[in-house]
């Protein structure tokens, strides 16, 4: 089946951030082109594979990591959607309350 990609303002706002962390961080762009590559094959491969991974204790949603950061999505009949694009070093509770919010 194929399925409509839609990335959160929430996840979107922070994919950015830090693409530009790394960008400023390195003073480069390539491990932030790197890093948005990685994420474009992987949420591929989640849309291909939306099972594979595990629910988290939000209903219906599900996570993926890769490397330092998971991707946090929900699949529904025709929508592949992105909730958070989260860095896992980062305090939990604040991830809670963003993907609380959401419901």
């Amino acid at each position: 089946m194929a399925f409509k990609i839609i990335w959160t303002k929430t996840a979107v706002n922070q994919r950015r951030k830090i693409l530009i962390y790394w960008t400023k961080r390195n003073k480069s762009a390539t491990y932030s082109k790197k890093l948005i590559i990685e994420i474009a094959e992987r949420v591929q491969f989640l849309v291909n594979n939306p099972e594979i991974y595990i629910k988290t204790s939000f209903i219906d949603i599900r996570t993926s990591t890769l490397g330092h950061y998971n991707i946090f999505y929900k699949v529904t009949e025709s929508e592949f959607i992105v909730m958070a694009f989260w860095d896992n070093r980062q305090n939990p509770k604040k991830l809670f309350k963003i993907l609380k919010e959401q419901f």
